[in-house]
């Protein structure tokens, strides 16, 4: 394959064609980034912090021009386009603000005559990113490394190649040196081949299990620092005291934002036996107010699925749960005459042997899981090989607490979906990959933990 081209979501037609860079291509950035680098490193923190904000303010001037890009690419709603831009114009200004209190050296008292810790930064990352949220992601590890020092290079996916462009055209709007961020338009054999460069000293990706399985595969061969983001099947979990009005209206926020396309989406329910009939009555008709249509209208709020064999894959999940016994409560069938567009999906009666149990459904389906009570609750919370986020409904927010602290993932969250926050470190157990992102362990992530003792 010598080019790649992308299909807008909504319309089924082709939206742009990229051609894939040559090895002489790849070798260029590959060592642009490397000359780049250690005067990027020895940069002043501040003249790095002002860089970043001016990336940020890029970004706002040119929200509107980006989020027809996203919409176009990957399908999102205008609105959500917006608010994830918006998102990453925040990142920048946090990071420029905080970055030197995170990377300031920490003492440690020993019995030395002075100990202490320094953050170093560590070369190039290479950073393989998904199309859900095509800006959000891509700054999610930017913002924070640039800050610490690094250069990076990324591959984006390949439907949403503009997007990677505009990132890349709002830090040289910013001033950013050349070489210290590139775009590589390539597949996923000279991806593996870059990941091997030596000048390439660690790697990100945001991603499924399976693309997770080869690259960190791949580094752990290379013995290269690696961070993992991938899938998740999140639990949300309603106890018996709920406020089922508040609980619903967050529910369908988080299981049908962004067309169910999100790691941390809600998706699994896990609603007690006492409210569970009520329950599912309201959300049913909650979630049946989604409109599937064309993303730029004010008036849609059912994005289309990112590609029509994303949406194909879904609906064979939702049949094979169907044919194991699960009952179609809401949609269940593509939206007729629409290119990737599916409706919003609410499965009853989900158990054990089911995709809609034991799989990620990356898409606008929700699962209701039955349980007795609390006890069961947990139990089937953390009957998963994901490890993402979950949350926990309740209206005592002690008892929400301590559902959470038994829930194993790497976000629990009380009366609130779980949410990516720049000022939290997000991240993953079990399968749902390793490493943090954002807040102060994001920063840390891609540096060199130096220890130095002075005696």
């Amino acid at each position: 394959m010598s080019s790649y081209e992308t299909i807008n979501p909504h319309t089924g037609q082709s939206e742009h064609t990229v051609q894939l860079m040559d090895a002489a291509a790849i070798e260029q950035r590959l060592a642009a980034a490397s000359k780049a680098f250690p005067t990027w490193a020895a940069r002043p923190l501040d003249e790095r912090a002002a860089l970043l904000r001016k990336a940020g303010e890029a970004l706002t001037r040119r929200r509107e021009d980006i989020q027809r890009v996203m919409t176009a690419e990957m399908g999102k709603l205008r609105v959500e386009a917006l608010a994830e831009i918006d998102k990453c114009a925040q990142a920048c200004a946090y990071y420029a603000d905080h970055a030197a209190e995170y990377l300031q050296p920490k003492e440690i008292r020993t019995e030395a005559q002075r100990s202490y810790v320094r953050y170093e930064p560590i070369g190039c990352v290479f950073a393989v990113m998904p199309w859900n949220f095509p800006i959000w992601q891509v700054f999610r590890f930017l913002a924070p490394g640039l800050m610490a020092g690094n250069v990076a290079l990324l591959k984006h996916a390949s439907n949403v190649p503009r997007c990677a462009d505009a990132i890349k055209s709002v830090l040289d709007e910013a001033g950013f040196p050349a070489g210290v961020f590139d775009v590589l338009h390539i597949d996923n054999d000279q991806a593996a081949e870059v990941l091997r460069d030596p000048r390439v000293v660690a790697v990100t990706l945001t991603g499924s299990e399976r693309a997770g399985r080869s690259i960190a595969g791949n580094a752990g061969e290379q013995l290269k620092k690696s961070v993992m983001e991938l899938g998740g099947s999140d639990a949300f979990v309603v106890l018996d005291d709920a406020d089922l009005d508040k609980t619903v209206a967050a529910a369908v926020k988080s299981r049908f934002d962004n067309a169910g396309q999100t790691c941390i989406a809600a998706k699994r329910f896990i609603v007690v036996a006492p409210i569970a009939d009520a329950f599912v009555e309201k959300f049913v008709a909650a979630a049946g107010k989604r409109v599937a249509g064309d993303p730029q209208r004010e008036d849609v709020t059912l994005a289309p699925m990112a590609r029509a064999d994303l949406r194909d894959e879904l609906h064979k999940q939702v049949k094979a749960s169907v044919g194991k016994g699960a009952k179609v409560l809401l949609g269940g069938e593509p939206v007729a005459g629409t290119n990737a567009a599916y409706p919003a999906t609410i499965l009853d009666a989900v158990g054990p042997g089911m995709p809609a149990y034991d799989e990620e459904l990356f898409g606008p389906v929700a699962a209701i899981l039955r349980v007795s009570d609390e006890a069961e609750a947990v139990r089937v919370a953390n009957d998963t090989t994901y490890g993402l986020g979950g949350s926990v409904w309740t209206g005592d927010a002690a008892r929400g607490e301590r559902v959470a602290q038994q829930l194993e993932c790497g976000a629990a969250f009380v009366n609130a979906i779980v949410k990516s926050d720049v000022r939290l470190p997000f991240g993953g157990t079990k399968r749902s990959g390793f490493g943090r992102e954002l807040a102060e362990h994001g920063i840390h992530e891609f540096t060199n933990v130096k220890t130095v003792y002075v005696a």
